[in-house]
């Protein structure tokens, strides 16, 4: 029998037990063992059925020799950071849906699983229940990724549906979020861009190989997305969606960003909507290739994280090595990197004509909006310093 810990008993927590419960004879089949949650850590009392399991001190867990996985429901980096490595010291494995924790800490606790040969996983961090952590690590290795661009946030993705669809205000489309249980009351974390940015992180850390801090990302979020620039795009086949990007520059660094980007009635990036998440890499062998699915919700987390539990419960040793130390030299500077904008001036169409020569102009009333061809975002500035610019997007 393999006996479990589960720290918190949140939306996530919650989900975790009810998936053990209701798959036992499937994970039985799959394992050859029989998965229990023996502890679950937690801070007060709930009503359920398995208040004996409660624990209310992370020692108990820590010394428990039969405990040889612990799951991490907390969320944030502390205390979930000293418990998480603490445990993969003690040679306990343990399983994540914590994306602040792998985007900061992730290059230290692999590193720590690696020498006890254990297991840090953390495929729920990504994308909720679909499985692009696993698609990367195992089913491209005859590949090399270009590139990969990512809707990795339901919040963000529902608000700007709202905006396309129904012609909401971002501040409308956010309050219907909030009731809805989409957005927290405090919803920078969303819609300033940083869950998405943590998220773009760890995939480009397990895609490239190094190790890249959110904080030295360029993030930018949808506070500043105009409905009129969403009907604008809309008459021309365009949506603006939250995307976290990364791929290699022509000199081989690595460019990684979080921003709103135009994406074109094609492909899986442009068909999310609502809270769905997807991502799309651009490979060399296997070519276009896409994810996409509820990338958040009790379930469909709690399904990714007990995948994650049947994968350490079947290794023998560490499956996945550590990515290396962050090297800020191989990171590109986003302004430095060619790409198309969409922009929107109060200036007449000659002017945008005799400055950008091929640009696509795509709307001419009471402000002229075009596309870019590719250009710097420092070579774009510059050539709009005379203008009155409204609004900017990258083009994906």
């Amino acid at each position: 029998m393999v006996k479990i810990a589960l720290l918190g008993h949140g939306v996530v927590g919650t989900g975790v037990v009810k998936v053990i419960k209701n798959k036992a004879d499937q994970l039985f089949e799959l394992t050859g063992e029989q998965i229990e949650v023996k502890s679950v850590l937690v801070r007060h009392d709930y009503d359920v059925d398995y208040k004996e399991k409660f624990i209310y001190s992370f020692d108990e867990i820590l010394n428990d020799e039969e405990i040889s996985i612990v799951v991490e429901a907390i969320g944030g980096t502390e205390p979930a950071y000293r418990y998480v490595k603490s445990a993969l010291l003690a040679g306990k494995s343990v399983v994540t849906s914590n994306k602040e924790l792998v985007a900061k800490h992730g290059f230290e606790l692999m590193n720590i699983a690696d020498e006890k040969n254990i297991n840090f996983m953390f495929e729920a961090a990504v994308g909720g229940a679909i499985p692009v952590i696993h698609g990367v690590r195992n089913c491209l290795k005859a590949n090399k990724v270009h590139s990969i661009a990512g809707i990795l946030n339901g919040t963000t993705n529902y608000i700007l549906t709202k905006m396309i669809d129904e012609k909401q205000s971002f501040d409308v489309a956010l309050k219907a979020a909030q009731e809805l249980g989409y957005a927290e009351a405090d919803p920078s974390a969303d819609v300033d861009g940083i869950d998405t940015c943590r998220k773009i992180c760890i995939l480009a850390d397990i895609i490239y190989g190094n190790h890249i801090l959110p904080e030295n990302v360029y993030t930018e979020g949808i506070r500043n997305v105009r409905i009129e620039d969403v009907d604008i795009l809309k008459l021309v086949g365009g949506a603006i969606k939250l995307l976290g990007v990364a791929k290699r520059t022509e000199d081989n660094k690595l460019f990684i960003m979080t921003a709103p980007h135009v994406v074109f009635n094609q492909g899986i990036l442009y068909a999310a909507n609502d809270v769905f998440n997807a991502a799309q890499l651009e490979t060399d062998n296997a070519g276009l290739m896409a994810f996409y699915g509820r990338g958040a919700g009790s379930l469909p987390t709690a399904s990714a994280v007990v995948n994650d539990i049947v994968e350490c419960v079947c290794a023998d040793g560490t499956i996945y090595p550590a990515w290396e130390d962050e090297k800020p030299e191989n990171v590109a500077d986003y302004k430095d990197v060619p790409m198309q904008f969409y922009v929107n001036v109060s200036d007449k169409a000659d002017k945008v004509e005799n400055a950008f020569e091929t640009a696509e102009i795509i709307y001419i009333k009471e402000s002229t909006a075009f596309i870019t061809e590719k250009i710097t975002e420092n070579r774009l500035n510059e050539k709009l310093k005379d203008f009155t610019v409204n609004s900017i997007v990258r083009v994906l």
